[in-house]
């Protein structure tokens, strides 16, 4: 029953990937706590969480904003490898309620049109990766702080989601030796639930790309806000 419940979770959480640019940490992550402690299920869900933005930067990889990229991309990734390293020391419930308050003011200064009026441009496009890459490092949940920062910048819709997904790519790729590392002799125990979640975000990956595809451009950031604030409540809601 529990891997009939991660697959379709997989599903979900790829497809929501696919239109928010987040989703694959998000719903995976706290599914796997229900069968391995947080810092495994951390582990654990960065190889499916690859394998998927992999896919998805393959299908949208013309459509990256590459001065997005350069500037907060580097950032952000600079940001979740310290937030990585640090994640063992600095773990705590605080972390998840103050990353959950700074959900729910991004989705809702989305939907009220406040985060419309101010732009992140230069120093402060740097700053906001940073601190998106280290919050989510530090909680193993970079996507959704990653792409509340990002609705700063006036990027369409497929730029937007293909700059997030190379942005957790690069991500990927700096802290995934950190938890494989530190939990590597754990991680084989869990190599039938991984590879069950990494096909269900391969499958959830290829519908969603179809998803985004429909959903028309000026109602996308509206998505994205309301999605942010689902993930805010629930980060808000859930036992430490």
């Amino acid at each position: 029953m529990f891997d009939a419940l991660l697959f379709l979770g997989s599903v979900a959480a790829g497809a929501i990937a696919s239109v928010a640019g987040f989703g694959v940490g998000s719903v995976l992550t706290p599914l796997f706590t229900l069968a391995v402690d947080t810092r495994l299920a951390v582990a654990a869900v960065s190889i499916p969480h690859l394998a998927a933005t992999s896919l998805r930067l393959w299908m949208m990889r013309g459509q990256v904003d590459g001065r997005l990229l350069r500037g907060f991309g580097l950032a952000s990734a600079g940001g979740g490898l310290a937030g990585a390293l640090l994640q063992s020391r600095a773990r705590s419930r605080t972390l998840d309620v103050v990353l959950g308050g700074l959900l729910l003011l991004a989705g809702l200064g989305e939907l009220t049109g406040l985060a419309r009026r101010t732009r992140l441009r230069g120093k402060a496009a740097w700053v906001a990766g940073a601190l998106s890459g280290v919050f989510g490092g530090l909680v193993g949940n970079q996507g959704g702080i990653r792409s509340a920062a990002l609705l700063g910048f006036d990027v369409p819709r497929d730029a937007f989601v293909a700059t997030a997904t190379a942005i957790a790519l690069a991500i990927d790729l700096a802290r995934m030796p950190v938890y494989v590392v530190t939990e590597r002799a754990r991680l084989s125990g869990v190599a039938g639930l991984v590879a069950v979640a990494t096909a269900g975000a391969i499958g959830g990956t290829l519908v969603g790309q179809r998803l985004l595809a429909r959903i028309p451009e000026p109602l996308f950031r509206r998505v994205v806000a309301v999605l942010l604030l689902a993930l805010g409540v629930y980060m808000l809601a859930r036992k430490g």
